[in-house]
């Protein structure tokens, strides 16, 4: 009996300890959004975890401190088909294009990478946003301002172009 009542009271003191260490990191639920910088298909990225689907597509949720805090990170991880148009070269027959579909899969190239979370003011963030760029370079913001704003943080152009070379 006493042993019950030990695991008791650790459990309602470990429980206590977990709500005191995270009154200072409440989350929330965002929108996750890509924006394509480059001239490739990004097929599908995911942030710690949450997956979307690329290119300008979004996916709710992912979830992400009310008040940020230094050391936050976003881990990246991506799939890119760099010739998105192959379909329209590939046979008409069923098994032709089922044949030309897989190869064309195997080609897929799958990267990754992490980086800093940039500071949003006080409790004011608008979900995440993970810009793709040239030599597979990202960055993210949590900015409210539109894309198109002279107040959003990224400034980079659509429809880059990879150069021929990317810098180390």
């Amino acid at each position: 009996m006493k042993l019950t009542r030990v695991r008791w009271l650790l459990g309602v003191f470990g429980l206590a300890l977990v709500g005191c260490s995270t009154a200072d990191n409440e989350m929330a639920g965002g929108s996750l959004q890509a924006v394509n910088h480059t001239l490739h298909a990004i097929n599908w990225f995911s942030v710690n975890g949450y997956r979307a689907h690329g290119g300008g597509g979004s996916s709710c949720c992912i979830v992400m401190p009310l008040k940020w805090r230094p050391g936050l990170k976003a881990h990246i991880e991506w799939e890119v088909d760099t010739d998105q148009f192959a379909y329209s070269k590939w046979p008409s027959d069923p098994e032709g294009y089922k044949a030309a579909q897989l190869q064309h899969k195997a080609n897929y190239q799958h990267y990754s990478t992490t980086v800093d979370i940039p500071e949003w003011p006080g409790t004011k963030r608008c979900g995440l946003s993970v810009h793709f760029l040239t030599c597979n370079e990202v960055k993210v913001t949590s900015s409210c301002w539109s894309y198109y704003s002279p107040n959003y943080p990224i400034k980079e152009p659509m429809d880059m172009k990879e150069p021929a070379v990317c810098p180390k």
